[in-house]
């Protein structure tokens, strides 16, 4: 599997461009040379009938010449208020710079800003969903950001490697391609490590790959490829082949050699499996016990007798997050109980839940309808 064939295999793309690829983060000017290139290869895909969508990054690294925010300051280190700002400043610049770039190729543009709710709240995600595919049926190009002049610092992607995921889990892409300043994922930091070698293909991912993974550079980027892996579990589990292309140079699709590519899952979730493992933020855990472990492994709901202890401030078919009693994440899932419900029948047999609450939603706490296990 070459990375030209896996584009020419598929149908619907997305693209994710970051904020050191469309940005002179030194000027606060957009590459337009560099866009113009990548708008070149994307017609020349759209001409042959693929449908693309583009997460793209930089509105930050546009606005900040404006409120005086230098380069090299890293995300945390900026209030809120100031880059939301600089967001705000920064999406007229990326819209204009992408509506030039595919101008001579007779494709309309249009900027679409996503919050985590629209990709977690059921009617806000499948409004998104109809949005975006209305766009690329009518042979628009979607440029997609997250909101960010009303995202809180709790309540947020963080990045747009894993937007780009969620989007590509949105429209049921075949490929997610994030272009990045690397040509995909090394044995170590190559920068740093001279026997450091390319990874060509992952197959499954696994705690060995995510410590070998870089943390972002500095600047405005908020990535890295540890954000990369993560969106890459996002989008295996749904069935979408994921790959890490070098984007530094020009016409980076049409000519790319090398990338690392991530194999997508054989058995992908289903449409609602994949949204409920798109919630950025869990509203609580549970924590389980070794029995309940074994039957989520063999495809069963969580019963309350395998429970041994609620923390959060969740409600009935709220998100959660259920562990192991170390803290590692076994899966999510939507609850059936609230906390104050779930801390009431905590361990004891299904059969009693009526007597203990005067009602019952069922007789599991999640059920495996409704639980996604962790990659």
């Amino acid at each position: 599997m070459t990375p030209h064939d896996l584009i020419q295999n598929s149908k619907r793309i997305v693209i994710k461009i970051g904020s050191a690829l469309i940005a002179d983060e030194k000027l606060g000017t957009p590459r337009q040379d560099w866009l113009n290139s990548v708008s070149n290869d994307i017609a020349a895909l759209i001409q042959q009938g693929k449908e693309i969508a583009i997460v793209s990054s930089g509105a930050i690294a546009l606005g900040r010449q404006a409120l005086n925010i230098a380069y090299t300051d890293r995300p945390a280190s900026i209030p809120l208020e100031k880059k939301q700002a600089a967001a705000a400043l920064g999406q007229v610049e990326i819209s204009k710079a992408y509506a030039a770039a595919f101008s001579p190729h007779g494709f309309k543009t249009a900027l679409v800003l996503l919050s985590p709710k629209d990709t977690e709240e059921r009617r806000a995600h499948l409004n998104a969903r109809a949005t975006l595919l209305t766009l690329i049926q009518n042979k628009s190009v979607p440029i997609i950001n997250e909101n960010d002049t009303v995202s809180t610092i709790e309540i947020r992607f963080g990045d747009n490697d894993r937007l780009a995921a969620r989007v590509a889990q949105m429209i049921e892409a075949d490929l997610l391609i994030q272009l990045s300043t690397t040509d995909g994922l090394y044995t170590a930091d190559p920068s740093q490590d001279k026997t450091a070698t390319h990874i060509p293909l992952v197959e499954k991912l696994t705690d060995d790959l995510f410590k070998m993974a870089g943390d972002a550079p500095a600047g405005l980027s908020t990535g890295g490829m540890k954000s990369k892996l993560e969106a890459a579990r996002i989008a295996t589990q749904a069935g979408i082949h994921m790959m890490v292309a070098n984007g530094k140079i020009n016409t980076p699709l049409s000519i790319i050699e090398r990338a690392t590519i991530f194999k997508a899952s054989d058995k992908p979730i289903s449409a609602r499996k994949k949204w409920i493992s798109s919630h950025v933020k869990a509203e609580g855990a549970i924590i389980i016990d070794k029995g309940a472990i074994e039957a989520l492994k063999s495809g069963k709901s969580l019963l309350p007798a395998g429970i041994v202890k609620v923390t959060g401030d969740f409600n009935h078919g709220d998100p959660v997050d259920i562990l192991d009693k170390e803290g590692t994440k076994l899966a999510t899932g939507l609850s059936s109980y609230s906390i104050h419900e779930a801390r009431l029948i905590l361990g004891v047999k299904s059969t009693d839940i009526d007597n203990i609450l005067g009602f019952t939603r069922g007789n599991v706490l999640v059920h495996r309808d409704n639980l996604v296990l962790q990659a």
